[in-house]
């Protein structure tokens, strides 16, 4: 996997050698009320910022959470390389967590001791809707019954619309089958949200995109109100 992601940054230089104009970058960070993914609470008050870079279609982004409250809340820190072509994309995500395995260094990658989880997406978006596929294929995975890796999976459709001028998004995921990763002992429904998103004008230049969100996951019995802002140059 370290070859991957060096892979992936020589990917990203030769890009920016040889088509530097064409080459966008992506800064910003998200300030959350509470760390909710996938349905599951992953903390509280968290910051998660973004920096990526993308060429035609081709993109390595980083992204983390840190919490700003709790010192025990996770700490994230991920890559992704991914691509997209009309509607379709594909990527792979190397998410590492400090609260995961063993042990918190983060280039250790062994295969029983590490806290780096990998993950292969494909999903396509039809305009009026979205589906995007999500499955774990090494690192530290949930295991089934008997003990083995499960190659957590999780799936989602998203549904974007505009009411009163706000933007809006109704997501429905579930987890196919029985991983410790989700909680999950089968087929569940693990995230049912509603998202509500509008820029907040400071001045005619400048401009902070809120957010406010419903979460529910109905195995678990939980649901969450998350509000949010998105700082960005």
């Amino acid at each position: 996997m370290k070859k991957i992601v060096c892979f992936a940054m020589m990917l990203v230089a030769s890009a920016t050698a040889f088509a530097q104009d064409e080459v966008e970058t992506t800064v910003s960070a998200d300030v959350v009320s509470q760390y909710i993914w996938r349905g599951q609470d992953l903390g509280s008050v968290s910051l998660q910022p973004t920096l990526g870079v993308s060429y035609k279609g081709l993109s390595l982004t980083g992204w983390g959470s840190v919490g700003l409250t709790e010192p025990a809340d996770t700490k994230e820190f991920d890559l992704t390389l991914a691509y997209t072509i009309g509607g379709l994309n594909i990527g792979v995500t190397d998410y590492w967590f400090d609260n995961i395995g063993p042990e918190t260094r983060y280039f250790k990658y062994d295969a029983h001791g590490t806290n780096h989880v990998f993950e292969a997406n494909i999903g396509y978006d039809f305009g009026f809707a979205s589906i995007q596929l999500y499955t774990n294929f090494a690192g530290n995975d949930g295991t089934k019954k008997d003990g083995k890796r499960a190659y957590s999976s999780y799936g989602e459709i998203a549904v974007p619309f505009k009411l009163a001028a706000v933007d809006w998004s109704a997501t429905i995921g579930a987890v196919p089958h029985y991983t410790t990763s989700y909680g999950t002992t089968g087929f569940a429904v693990t995230n049912v949200s509603l998202k509500a998103t509008r820029d907040i004008k400071v001045t005619d230049s400048f401009s902070i995109p809120v957010f406010g969100q419903v979460v529910a996951n109905p195995c678990a019995q939980k649901a969450y109100l998350v509000f949010g802002l998105t700082l960005q140059p």
